[in-house]
């Protein structure tokens, strides 16, 4: 299996993660996002819509969309719970984070890390979006040690990516100290290293 991702977006991570955790066998192919690369004739015939990450799987089918590719990788998998109804649940925790939560606290990263803008710069629509989303995520971990209960899914993995990182875009995880445990957690249970800012 082939990955072509880029290790700065965290959709790219996403794949790597499962890929890692679950000891999946494949070569990682870096893309350059910022210098257009996913606009290549070669990377079209991939994903017509021109994004990381894509898997190329060992029969030659490519997949694209990170929540799609995860979902494949790690059907069968402790990642995703056995139970239908906590697998639905954690669907719904993926399909949030792609609507209600990446185009917030991910374009807001993007934002001051890439193109170099300040937090004061930013919408203030999207910041206080994605202070919503850091809030619905902090009452569901005040009373729970993931995000579908005991113990990590595919969930846990897909808001991991860009909750990490959310300092970096502008919002302090301060108040949200359910926020902060559960990374610390996530990252551990995932052997993941740790990053700093959290604070």
């Amino acid at each position: 299996m082939r990955i072509y991702g880029d290790l700065n977006s965290g959709n790219c991570l996403k794949v790597k993660w499962v890929c890692d955790a679950l000891s999946l066998p494949y070569e990682w192919i870096a893309v350059d996002t910022m210098q257009g690369e996913t606009r290549s004739p070669e990377f079209l015939a991939l994903n017509p819509a021109g994004q990381v990450p894509v898997v190329v799987l060992s029969d030659g089918r490519p997949l694209a969309q990170s929540n799609a590719i995860i979902r494949f990788l790690a059907r069968d998998s402790a990642l995703v719970p056995a139970e239908h109804y906590l697998a639905a649940k954690m669907d719904e925790w993926l399909f949030w984070e792609q609507y209600s939560h990446e185009p917030y606290i991910a374009v807001c990263r993007y934002q001051m890390v890439y193109l170099g803008k300040p937090a004061s710069a930013l919408d203030p629509d999207r910041v206080k979006r994605g202070h919503a989303a850091l809030a619905l995520m902090e009452r569901q971990l005040a009373g729970s040690m993931f995000l579908t209960g005991a113990r990590p899914t595919l969930a846990d993995v897909a808001l991991l990516a860009y909750t990490r990182l959310a300092p970096e875009g502008g919002f302090s995880l301060h108040d949200y100290p359910a926020v902060r445990r559960w990374i610390g957690d996530a990252e551990s249970t995932l052997r993941l290293a740790p990053v700093g800012g959290t604070g």
